[in-house]
């Protein structure tokens, strides 16, 4: 597969779930996955857009570590629904934010990684900073990311 500039690489309690979980809320291709001689993923590639993230199974000693990934899409409320049905738990409700032009919310998949799915919809305004309204918004985004990290982790039995 064609790989950008940068290239996310997700070690994931989980391989197989997080890949199947990507097949069904971003993207209509199937992954490439290399086996290990035990079943586990030693090394995946899946599309998303025109981007490539490689995935593998973290070693079970190994400490969770997640993963947080941003992805740009033309409908961020049908894309963030799609992944609450697909078993991701909604952390940030899809809301515009007119200081940085986008409407976007954020999902942990379900094996632990945070995902901030935004489209754009207008040029940033910084001079918004100064609107109690919009520094709401911000605030509440913020808070819901913080509320997610304190409970990080994967979501499934280890």
């Amino acid at each position: 597969m064609d790989k950008g500039t940068v290239t996310p690489y997700v070690a994931a309690k989980g391989a197989d779930l997080f890949l199947d979980f990507v097949e069904a809320v971003f993207t209509t291709g199937k992954a490439v996955r290399i086996r290990n001689p035990d079943g586990t993923v030693g090394h995946a590639e899946i599309r998303i857009g025109d981007s490539t993230v490689m995935v593998f199974d973290s070693r079970p000693e190994w400490p969770f570590t997640p993963a947080f990934l941003s992805v740009y899409v033309d409908d961020s409320d049908a894309v963030v629904e799609r992944a609450v049905r697909a078993g991701a738990a909604l952390v940030t409700e899809v809301a515009t934010s007119r200081i940085v032009g986008e409407r976007g919310g954020r999902i942990k998949d379900p094996v632990g990684n945070i995902w901030w799915v935004q489209t754009r919809v207008a040029e940033p305004d910084l001079s918004l900073f100064e609107d109690p309204a919009e520094l709401a918004v911000m605030r509440r985004v913020q808070e819901s990311f913080d509320r997610a990290i304190a409970g990080s982790g994967p979501r499934r039995a280890e």
